[in-house]
């Protein structure tokens, strides 16, 4: 009797709490955009997961006749397709140097952008800032992202 009990109090919530929530998971799993990813360890301490545009091989020093070289990656749904635009800018954003329009950009799961080759040659001296800009396909929302370099 007092099995039956002990069965019926602490081991069949374990059981049925696991189905519930096995099921609710599934459920949530099914949602378009949705993922379970347990093991983020190389994320900790780090909040770059959290930005939706990222910039991808922008060295900090690069010499006049070396070319500048980058891909995107968008880490936002309602991103998957639209215009994307690469602007070099003199520090400060006074004069922008250079600009690449990159139109219809869709991507899938950890695609780099541009799907062309971005490449630009800053054959001045100084200190530079690219700017990311990401337009929606609807030309209504963006997101964007910048970070600075120097040319020697």
């Amino acid at each position: 009797m007092v099995k039956g009990v002990t069965y019926v109090v602490y081991v069949l919530p374990v059981v049925f709490s696991l189905i519930f929530g096995s099921i609710v998971m599934a459920d949530i799993l099914q949602e378009p955009g949705r993922e379970l990813n347990l093991l983020r360890i190389d994320s900790i301490g780090d909040n770059s997961h959290d930005e939706p545009l990222k910039i991808i091989g922008l060295k900090n020093q690069y010499s006049i006749s070396e070319p500048i070289q980058i891909q995107v990656i968008v880490d936002d749904q309602s991103f998957s397709c639209g215009d994307l635009y690469i602007t070099i800018y003199t520090s400060g954003k006074e004069n922008a140097v250079t600009q690449s329009g990159y139109f219809e950009q869709c991507f899938g799961d950890n695609q780099f952008l541009p799907l062309e080759e971005f490449s630009e040659i800053v054959d001045t001296p100084g200190r530079y800032e690219l700017v990311v800009d990401m337009l929606d396909k609807n030309q209504k929302n963006s997101i964007t992202t910048s970070e600075e370099f120097t040319v020697k």
